[in-house]
């Protein structure tokens, strides 16, 4: 029997719940797209907040997805600090040259005041307007970088994994400082009206450190972390592995996890089924070669391997759908999960 309609807040917290909704949800988490609607560059959509707030409401009654994504771009953090931005026409802004260049410096380091921070308050202001338009309706995602994985920028990489093994004191300093920025940056966001926040830690991927080194680094500083963000969170690896960790991770008081299209879903599934809500893990890189088949083909796949009995969000597997994926391609997705993803999902038994 169909199931009446709900709104996309309910949808996505009955799957939270390990629940059938009446269909599966789904994220597209597109940041720079709004530019493209708006006729606008990167850098000037970027720019004003009421810009990224027309961005995000008009993609959302364009594909229906299940989200409103208050992600700007990741070096806005480091913005925040004062570092450079490398601005571009065809992807996200990125981080200059790192500004810790001597792990001295971190002794005399402070972490910027949210509220005082132009970059910052942009997003916040953004937050605040989508919420005042969306209401209790659709959730509205903010996004932290994780402590443990924001020096990649602030120090890069070399002097970050040198760090963590030759000055383990200063290492413990930085995670401190970066701790109350994340904690104070996240809460700013749940208070401008984000239901959750989705915490990025992809250091702690079993892509980039060894499982058994998470225990004592990403694990730990991600459990004091996410216990003072006052709204429910989503650790996402960014494309990152991490099956060889979920368990720990479900034990960070997280509600859902990343899961990367390095991994298989069904497995991941099957771990986690009633403990940890996934979302994932359609490939961002394929998708902008997808044709309309592929784009069925792939949505179907996903839901077979983990739609069963709630506790799956479909979505992209690193957290941001590149600027080169098509409307065309977009739509077709929004189509397929319209489709396929209608609750019981009687036509996994017999057909994928």
């Amino acid at each position: 029997m169909k199931k009446t309609e709900m709104t996309a807040m309910a949808r996505v917290l009955t799957a939270i719940g390990h629940q059938e909704a009446d269909r599966i949800p789904f994220f597209l988490l597109l940041t720079m797209h709004g530019a493209g609607f708006l006729d606008m560059s990167i850098r000037e959509y970027f720019s004003k907040a009421e810009n990224v707030a027309r961005g995000q409401l008009f993609m959302r009654a364009r594909y229906g997805h299940d989200c409103i994504y208050a992600f700007f771009y990741a070096a806005i953090e480091i913005q925040a600090w004062g570092g450079e931005i490398i601005w571009s026409d065809s992807g996200p802004p990125n981080a200059g040259e790192p500004f810790l260049r001597n792990a001295e410096n971190i002794r005399s380091l402070s972490p910027p005041k949210v509220r005082e921070t132009d970059c910052l308050c942009r997003v916040l202001q953004a937050i605040a307007i989508l919420k005042e338009q969306c209401k209790d309706e659709v959730p509205i995602i903010g996004v932290v970088m994780s402590p443990f994985s924001l020096p990649v920028m602030q120090m890069g990489f070399d002097r970050y994994i040198e760090l963590i093994y030759e000055q383990p004191e200063l290492f413990r300093h930085l995670m401190k400082i970066n701790e109350a920025f994340c904690t104070d940056w996240a809460n700013a966001q749940v208070a401008a009206g984000a239901a959750a926040i989705c915490y990025f830690d992809p250091v702690s991927s079993a892509s980039i450190i060894p499982p058994a080194m998470y225990a004592g680094t990403g694990f730990e500083i991600a459990q004091r972390t996410l216990a003072r963000i006052k709204a429910p969170t989503a650790s996402h690896m960014a494309s990152g592995r991490c099956l060889p960790i979920v368990h720990q991770i479900a034990q960070t008081g997280t509600a859902l996890v990343g899961v990367s299209t390095q991994e298989d879903l069904a497995e991941f599934k099957k771990l986690c089924a009633g403990k940890i809500c996934l979302f994932g893990n359609l490939n961002g890189i394929e998708m902008q070669r997808w044709t309309q088949k592929d784009a069925e083909t792939k949505v179907k796949e996903a839901i077979a391997a983990a739609g069963q009995g709630g506790g799956f969000i479909l979505s992209d597997n690193h957290g941001e759908i590149p600027w080169q994926v098509s409307d065309e391609t977009l739509m077709h997705i929004s189509e397929a999960v319209r489709t396929w993803g209608r609750y019981p999902l009687i036509w996994t038994k017999h057909d994928t």
